[in-house]
């Protein structure tokens, strides 16, 4: 249910592209023009002449309505696209001659080659530094550990998984070299080993085989293996973007399911023409597992996410058309008591499907109040 607070529902006439559910434009000119109808009532009242306010209303009110007690919520809906997330380039660090590349979307695991260059492979390991030097004897840092890592989960054993690039770890590399047909030389070269966080899907392929390669010249592009969606918001809604918050995708057969916000980054927008960049708050969301059945074969699509910033449970509300304005400002809402009524101040909160979120003195659920016919 989409909502936000009286000045953000001003601010969406400002035409910034973003989508509040139910938070149209109609809705925000039925609350000012209520706000008009209001004051005259007000007016006619006695509430606005400058004088003492009356203790009951001139007149009953065309219409009442009982004060609700329920949920609201400060969403917004936002355009997502449901893929495989961001594409990481692979680049060769070695010269020769590109012999084999994986099909478009082959997914590559641990251990397995990403691409071969003079008939070698380029292997894929997981791990979070990339690969930025030759590893042998001597070495030491993150870059090892991450070496070391993915052999022992390759099955060579004999050394201890640490930073350090000892004698024990170049005999491991080169078992591990002779069982890919590498010289065993006991130093992992540069370009010989791709790290990512884990395994990859090979998105496109900016090579072909037989062609020659360089230092630095892109082989292919490749992602994650498990589908996420990926929403670009303003920078404004920043606040909705929290990692570890949960948010609901509705796909394009209108199933809603699940999902949750895994990384959140800022982003920069070039310019068309003339136009200066704009600042982005990207946001990956992650389908939940009992989710992912309804994405099969959805490789690309459009879709719906709903962020949740705030929700208020239990709370006063009353339709929109029951505010009336006062004299002293701001807002209030006509009770009704019998043949008579009285006005009463309230402090509005959270806007959602036609109805708005109060608090006042004296207020309570299934109090009867006037609303527009």
């Amino acid at each position: 249910m989409a909502s936000a607070t009286l000045d953000e529902r001003a601010e969406e006439l400002s035409g910034r592209p973003r989508r509040r559910r139910g938070g149209k434009i109609a809705a925000l000119l039925a609350v000012v023009a209520l706000a008009g109808a209001a004051i005259a009532v007000a007016n006619s009242a006695g509430l606005l002449d400058g004088g003492t306010a009356p203790s009951a209303a001139a007149a009953l009110p065309p219409a009442t309505t009982s004060i609700a007690k329920q949920t609201m919520e400060d969403t917004l809906d936002a355009d997502g696209d449901l893929g495989f997330g961001p594409t990481t380039t692979a680049v060769s660090r070695r010269p020769g001659t590109i012999t084999w590349l994986p099909d478009s979307g082959a997914q590559i695991t641990r251990g397995k080659p990403l691409f071969k260059i003079d008939n070698d492979p380029v292997v894929l390991m997981y791990g979070g530094t990339p690969a930025y030097r030759d590893l042998k004897t001597g070495t030491e840092g993150r870059d090892v550990a991450n070496l070391e890592r993915n052999l022992s989960k390759l099955g060579y054993t004999g050394f201890t998984v640490d930073e350090e690039y000892t004698w024990a770890t170049a005999e491991a590399v080169m078992e591990w070299q002779e069982d890919r047909g590498l010289e065993e030389t006991g130093v992992v070269e540069l370009g010989r080993v791709v790290f990512a966080d884990g395994k990859v899907r090979v998105d496109t392929l900016d090579s072909q085989v037989g062609q020659p390669t360089a230092p630095g010249q892109k082989v292919l592009s490749h992602t994650g293996t498990t589908k996420v969606v990926t929403v670009r918001l303003e920078a404004e809604d920043q606040r909705l973007a929290k990692e570890g918050a949960k948010v609901s995708v509705t796909l394009p057969d209108g199933k809603d399911v699940s999902g949750k916000i895994t990384e959140v980054a800022t982003v920069i927008e070039p310019g068309e023409g003339q136009e200066d960049p704009q600042t982005k708050v990207e946001a990956l969301v992650a389908i939940s597992a009992k989710a992912r059945k309804a994405t099969a074969g959805l490789d690309q699509a459009a879709v719906d996410v709903t962020f949740t910033a705030t929700r208020h449970e239990d709370v006063l509300t009353v339709p929109i058309a029951s505010l009336v304005a006062l004299r002293e400002g701001g807002f209030g809402v006509e009770v009704v008591e019998g043949a008579t009524t009285r006005y009463v101040a309230v402090k509005t909160g959270l806007f959602a499907g036609g109805r708005v979120e109060i608090s006042g003195d004296g207020l309570a659920e299934g109090m009867t109040v006037g609303t527009a016919k």
